[in-house]
This record gives C-alpha cells, structure tokens and sequence, in this order.
C-alpha cells in the first residue's frame, strides 16, 4: 500500500504576465537552479516572437502553443497474465500542460538555432501553427492510442 498522496504545491504567477503557466515553463526550463537565466531565455524567447511578428502578442502565441501540444490520449503499459498490452487512457489536465511543457522544452533544445532563445522561439511558433517536433509528438502520442484501442478494456 502507497502512503499519502503528495501534496500538489501551488505556484505563483510571474511578475510580467501574472500566469502560473509561465513560472512552471520556467521551472521546467531551469538548470541547476539557475532562475534568472530561464526567466531571461522565456521572456527573451516571447520578445522575439514579437519582433518577428508584429501583430501578435509573444503571451497568446505561448498560450497557443501550450495548447496545441496538450496531448488527450495516452498509452500505459499494464500487465496481464504474462503479457504487457499498452492500454489507451485518458489524460489529465494537470499531466496534459505538463507533457506539453516537458516536450516543448525538450524539442527546442534540440533544435540547431544558436542560442536557447531562438530554440524556444522557434519551436513555441511552430507548436502554434500546429507543426514542428512538439506537435508530431503529441500526434505520435494519439495515433498509438487509437492503435490499441482493441486494450481499452483493461483499462483500470
């Protein structure tokens, strides 16, 4: 038997954009504590999204992004009797921002941009319009989940 679930810590708003979503995207971008450098890349990344394109705000383009990623479906792997099925589930809100963040942050520091900056740019654009490597992921993500539907049963 598991012990007590843990707490769910609340975090507070950043100071330009006063929303929770882009202090957890700056946590997540964080290395070894160091704040100010993610902050600086994330606000960095939304002013450069601005500059290239005037007529829209670096925070919806963001806000879209996020959105565009949030997987709905997901696999997990349930054992039964010897055998592992991937059995589809649902996704939660709180993992679904979550899996988003992680995957934009992880395929933006995979891009081959110069610096952090113009990698999250980059790819919070393309998550916008629905391309690029965070988006396929999410589609990946669905696609198994429609494929092993036929496990949907052992869903628990």
């Amino acid at each position: 038997m598991r012990r007590r679930k843990a707490p769910v810590r609340e975090v507070m708003p950043d100071p330009v954009y006063s929303s929770k979503i882009i202090t957890k995207f700056i946590n997540s971008l964080m290395y070894d504590g160091k704040k100010s450098v993610a902050t600086e890349i994330m606000y960095g990344a939304l002013k450069a999204i601005e500059s290239k394109n005037k007529e829209v705000k670096g925070i919806d383009v963001f806000n879209d992004a996020i959105d565009n990623v949030k997987p709905v479906m997901e696999v997990k792997s349930r054992r039964v009797g010897g055998a592992t099925y991937q059995v589809p589930v649902e996704v939660r809100p709180a993992r679904q921002q979550a899996l988003a963040i992680r995957w934009i942050i992880s395929f933006a520091r995979k891009r081959s941009e110069h610096t952090m900056i113009e990698k999250l740019a980059g790819e919070l654009l393309d998550a916008a319009n629905s391309r690029g490597s965070a988006f396929k992921k999410k589609e990946d993500t669905y696609k198994m989940a429609e494929a092993n539907k036929a496990f949907a049963h052992y869903r628990w």
